[in-house]
């Protein structure tokens, strides 16, 4: 799992039809010590998370898991919300 800042939505007009009804979000990957790592990318909201929200998510194989068709063309997906962290 890897972690991430919510910077904003995105919005399709036209999608699969195995993405009607799911948030697609733009997150910053983030380190343990909150900085910026790599490019946004645009993550599938399985949460109902918010802009500015700290959230764990998944990529790869696992981010379509939680979707009924597990051929949903899905590079990422978020799976959680972070309330803190204790080091």
């Amino acid at each position: 799992m890897n972690l991430a800042k919510v910077i904003g939505n995105l919005w399709a007009t036209q999608k699969v039809p195995e993405l009607e009804g799911l948030k697609l979000m733009i997150i910053q990957p983030l380190t343990s010590d909150f900085k910026n790592i790599g490019s946004p990318l645009v993550s599938v909201d399985h949460v109902g998370i918010g802009i500015g929200e700290i959230v764990y998510y998944v990529t790869s194989k696992e981010a379509i898991l939680p979707l009924k068709n597990q051929l949903t063309p899905v590079d990422a997906g978020i799976v959680g919300i972070v309330d803190r962290i204790d080091k």
